[in-house]
């Protein structure tokens, strides 16, 4: 029994490595699929990442990212259920592998900022098939923010359908947050407490002391340890399509991550794409310099004169003269700290680089 929850925990070990190769988060327009295997992206004004996390089959898997969570919406990957599960999809808040979401450093767990911090998260589930839906919250000794951690790593199951199982063995039932849970233990470098939801749900809130407070008392986490990262997704065998995560939040005392103290601020550059004569076509990076992610944003600036834009995308204009505003569409006015965006237009006349301005709206 220990053999098989072993090779199941080389499965934990390797969606995590997983987060090595995940290239830097992009903001999701409305409905993003991504299919690439570590594939990413930003969701909620950049406030959390959503990970595609295919890291145990080569067979496709596609999730559909909406504005507040995702839907696998292709699962081809089949693995025994006594071995490791074939991906770990998931929405992200905090630090996975230096990939931090805005705002966030690592947050020691006798603080009483760690006792602020709460999550609330809803799923929906098909019928069959052999994956679980969970929280997986890390725990390390420093304040890191890349790497493998080494301290704990909490994992909450809100439901499962066949027959695998949490790493380790069994080692006790306990009633916390609205439920009945049976724990499990286990060590693979670090410690792994598993919650498993005696009766499944659809929807879990509470505060992240609740269960590590119960793992320091069993002697699995200390309160000198850090919190990096808070995890919510699905590990699934077999027939994982229809797995969704409809909504998933963070909160600090109070107020939804990404926490309030950041600020958003902008700035832009144009270059010359191509050139002809009478006409000329314009690349425009905006980008955040701020602290915190950004809704919307404009960009300004004024033509000599004899210049004027006959076609632009990923952007709307307007102006009167030789003043003209660019503002961003519904798709691309989230921007994440550090992050940037591009829109594009087609101009008459000849081939000027204007001084651009940007402004957040």
């Amino acid at each position: 029994m220990k053999a098989r929850r072993f090779l199941a925990a080389l499965g934990v070990l390797a969606a995590v490595f997983a987060g090595v190769t995940v290239t830097q988060a992009s903001p999701a327009a409305a409905d993003t699929t991504l299919c690439d295997q570590y594939s990413t992206t930003t969701i909620q004004g950049g406030a959390y990442i959503v990970q595609n996390n295919r890291w145990g089959t080569s067979a496709t898997q596609c999730i559909n990212v909406t504005s507040t969570g995702f839907r696998i919406t292709q699962q081809d990957g089949v693995a025994a259920t006594n071995g490791a599960p074939t991906a770990y999809p998931s929405v992200v808040w905090g630090c996975h592998y230096g990939a931090c979401t805005p705002g966030f450093s690592p947050i020691q767990a006798s603080s009483s900022a760690f006792s602020g911090i709460s999550t609330s998260v809803s799923m929906s589930y098909p019928s069959g098939g052999n994956w679980d839906a969970a929280y997986d919250i890390w725990f390390d000794p420093t304040a890191r923010t890349d790497g493998q951690n080494t301290g704990a790593e909490i994992m909450v199951w809100a439901n499962h359908s066949g027959p695998p199982q949490p790493v380790g063995a069994k080692v006790g039932t306990v009633t916390l947050a609205g439920g009945t849970w049976d724990v499990w233990e286990g060590n693979i470098g670090w410690n792994v407490i598993s919650y498993v939801r005696t009766s499944g749900t659809g929807s879990l809130n509470f505060p992240v002391s609740t269960f590590f407070n119960d793992a320091v008392s069993r002697g699995y986490a200390q309160r000198s340890w850090y919190l990096t990262s808070i995890q919510a997704g699905f590990e699934p065998w077999s027939g994982g399509t229809g797995l969704a995560v409809n909504s998933f939040s963070v909160t600090r005392g109070g107020t939804t991550s990404p926490p309030a103290g950041g600020s958003g601020s902008c700035a832009a550059s144009a270059d010359i794409a191509s050139s002809w004569s009478g006409g000329f076509t314009e690349n425009v990076t905006v980008r955040n310099t701020g602290t915190a992610a950004i809704s919307g944003w404009q960009v300004t600036w004024t033509w000599p004169s004899g210049q004027s834009i006959t076609s632009i995308w990923s952007a709307t204009n307007s102006g009167s003269g030789n003043s003209v505003t660019a503002r961003n569409l519904a798709y691309n006015g989230s921007i994440a700290a550090g992050s940037s965006t591009s829109f594009g237009f087609q101009g008459a006349g000849n081939p000027v680089v204007p001084v651009v301005s940007c402004s957040v709206a």
